[in-house]
């Protein structure tokens, strides 16, 4: 049988499939539909310090082939989460990842501070890409710079492995992965969704209040697959890559082009179990090509 395992360096993941903040609730919702066990990893709806009801309806628009979400980053804070993780850590041995947000810099330091305290959290995901909270979709992750201070900041004072989130509507992302790298993230995830707008046609309004949404699903793969590409061939520190996966055959094309591991995001939505099928198809497509492990088969690309 293949070799689904995956070393990060700061953690051993029994495969590569992790499903993405935003998709998966808070692990619990998923527990009816399989076992959690199957994941190399999970992460949970991104979480701010204090309780958020987010963007006003309507918050989710079906496009053709994708989904377009303002949701606003609604939750319940952080000591809610705390209470959610102590439940969840007893059902599962599955690493579990926090996705960290912040108003500002000092909010992401101190809900990462939080979660970096708790034996349950296995490492952090610091959420600096999220499109929806501003007008506009302005987040740190546009800017080499901020991403460099807020990095550097929350590291040294957390003792947790760190992984930065990047947007793919940043002008030079490559940029803003070295400047995490440099600041001493981890790790890095890409990509959150890509900026994009749906109209109504009868009110010749905009859908979502915010105006602009996050788009995700099958549309954004070549385009995620691509800035996952560039990034891999510019840093030293593993990428977990991620953007309309459905299928084994996608998570063996991100792996190929460098990344470590994955994330499956929006197929969850329409498939809760999809983990279950895409593991399964991974295994057979590795045996199919003769591939014993994903080591020696990451970043084979031929250019």
């Amino acid at each position: 049988m293949a070799d689904l395992s995956v070393d990060l360096g700061f953690c051993a993941l029994k495969n590569p499939v992790i499903t993405a903040s935003g998709t998966f609730g808070y692990g619990e919702e998923f527990a009816p539909f399989f076992d959690l066990d199957i994941l190399g990893a999970l992460v949970l709806k991104g979480i701010y310090k204090n309780a958020r009801p987010g963007n006003p309806p309507p918050r989710l628009y079906e496009t053709p082939a994708g989904l377009l979400n303002s949701i606003g980053l609604a939750g319940p804070g952080a000591v809610k989460l705390q209470a959610i993780i102590r439940r969840l850590a007893v059902k599962t041995g599955t690493p579990i990842i926090v996705n960290v947000c912040g108003q500002d810099d000092q909010e992401f330091l101190e809900v990462a501070e939080i979660f970096a305290a708790m034996p349950e959290v296995a490492m952090l995901e610091l959420n600096i890409s999220c499109p929806n909270v501003k007008q506009g979709g302005a987040c740190p992750a546009q800017d080499d710079k901020h991403t460099y201070r807020l990095v550097k900041r929350v590291k040294e004072h957390i003792n947790k492995p760190l992984i930065v989130k990047l947007s793919p509507n940043a002008a030079d992302i490559v940029a803003v992965a070295r400047s995490a790298q440099e600041a001493g993230a981890d790790a890095l995830s890409l990509v959150n969704t890509f900026l994009g707008l749906a109209v109504d046609i009868q009110a010749r309004r905009p859908v979502f209040a915010n105006t602009l949404a996050g788009l995700s699903g099958p549309a954004i793969k070549p385009l995620a697959l691509r800035l996952v590409w560039e990034v891999c061939r510019q840093v030293q520190i593993p990428v977990i890559g991620m953007g309309g996966i459905t299928s084994g055959l996608d998570v063996l094309e991100y792996i190929l082009v460098g990344a470590a591991a994955v994330q499956i995001g929006t197929i969850n939505f329409c498939e809760p179990a999809a983990a279950v099928r895409i593991l399964a198809e991974l295994e057979q497509e590795m045996e199919k090509l003769h591939i014993n492990n994903l080591s020696e088969f990451r970043g084979k690309l031929a250019i």
